[in-house]
C-alpha cells in the first residue's frame, strides 16, 4: 500500500510536522491502519477513501486512533490536490464532517482546513495543579490573560498560557506520566502557549497520549486554541499566526482565521512539502 509522506505547516523547504497519507479505493481494516501508522512512525497517518461526493477519513497515531488531526488533514489536502487538482474536498471523519482545500501554485502546495465546531470550558483547581506539576511549572509562570482551560475542535486539548518565551523553551516532562495524565483526562495534547503579541503565538504540544513526546505542528490544537481565544474575548482581530516546533529544530508556521460567531469552525492553513525519498 502506497504511503505518501508530507510535512505539513512547513516553513519553506524545511520544518513542519511529518504525516503519512494513504489514499485508497477503500479503507483498510482498523488493525491494518494501526499497523501501517505504527510502521510509518509519524505522529499521525491519515487514511482516505472515496465516499459519495467526498472522502471518508480516519487518523491513527503509532499507538491509537484519534478523532481529528489537523496537520495530517493539511497533508491530505495537499495530496488530494496533487492527485485530483485544486479544489475543496469534503471529509467525513469519525465524529464530524469538515472540508479541506488543497492548492498547487507552481512549486508551492498549500492547504486550508475548516475545523469541526469549537467549544471550551474552565478546568478544576485540582486538574490545573496536576498539569503544572507534570511540567514543573508554578502559578508564577502563567499568563493570567490566558487561563488554563479545556478547548475542543474535534478533539480535546488542555491550554496552558505561559508568561515568557524562556518558560516555553524549558518545557520538560516525563513521557509515561504525561501519557497517564492525558489518558486520565481525555486530552489529545497539551497546548503550551506564549503570546508574543495579540496575533502572534509560540506553542509547544506534548503528544504523550499518542506515544510522541512533542508535535512540531498541531493544526487541531491550533483550531481549538483559536476557538478558546474567541471564548475568552482575546483581541485576535479574526486572525492569528502560530510558530511551533522551533525548540525541536523543526520550525512550523500555522495561520488561523477566527470568525466572530461563538463555536463556529476555524480555518487553519499552511503549506506542505514532500518527504518522499
Amino acid at each position: 500500500m502506497n504511503v505518501q509522506k508530507l510535512s505539513a505547516f512547513s516553513d519553506g523547504n524545511q520544518g513542519g510536522n511529518p504525516a503519512g497519507v494513504v489514499i485508497s479505493t477503500e479503507l483498510p481494516d482498523r488493525a491494518d491502519m494501526q499497523k501501517i501508522a505504527a510502521d510509518v512512525g509519524f505522529s499521525e497517518t491519515a487514511f482516505a477513501a472515496p465516499e459519495g461526493k467526498g472522502w471518508k477519513v480516519r487518523y491513527f497515531s503509532p499507538e491509537t486512533e484519534v478523532p481529528f488531526c489537523g496537520h495530517a488533514t493539511i497533508a491530505l489536502g495537499a495530496a488530494l490536490a496533487l492527485e485530483n487538482g485544486n479544489g475543496v474536498f469534503a471529509l467525513s471523519l469519525s465524529e464530524a464532517n469538515i472540508t479541506v482545500e488543497g492548492r498547487k501554485n507552481r512549486d508551492v502546495v498549500s492547504a486550508a482546513l475548516q475545523s469541526p465546531p469549537t467549544k471550551s470550558a474552565s478546568v478544576s483547581t485540582e486538574l490545573k495543579a496536576e498539569a503544572l506539576a507534570l511540567f514543573g511549572y508554578s502559578e508564577a509562570d502563567l499568563d493570567e490573560r490566558i487561563p488554563v482551560g479545556h478547548a475542543n475542535a474535534g478533539a480535546d486539548f488542555l491550554i496552558i498560557g505561559l508568561n515568557s518565551r524562556e518558560k516555553l523553551a524549558s518545557m520538560s516532562y516525563d513521557l509515561e506520566e504525561g501519557k497517564k495524565f492525558m489518558h486520565r483526562h481525555g486530552f489529545i495534547t497539551i497546548c503550551l502557549v506564549y503570546a508574543e503579541h495579540d496575533q502572534l503565538f509560540h506553542t509547544r504540544n506534548p503528544f504523550a497520549s499518542g506515544g510522541v513526546y512533542e508535535d512540531p505542528a498541531t493544526g487541531a490544537a491550533t483550531a481549538a486554541f483559536s476557538g478558546y481565544l474567541r471564548d475568552i474575548t482575546w483581541p485576535h482581530r479574526n486572525k492569528i499566526a502560530i510558530i511551533q516546533g522551533e525548540d525541536m529544530g523543526m520550525r512550523s508556521l500555522i495561520e488561523a482565521e477566527i470568525p466572530n460567531e461563538v463555536g463556529s469552525s476555524i480555518r487553519v492553513s499552511g503549506t506542505a512539502r514532500s518527504m518522499q525519498d
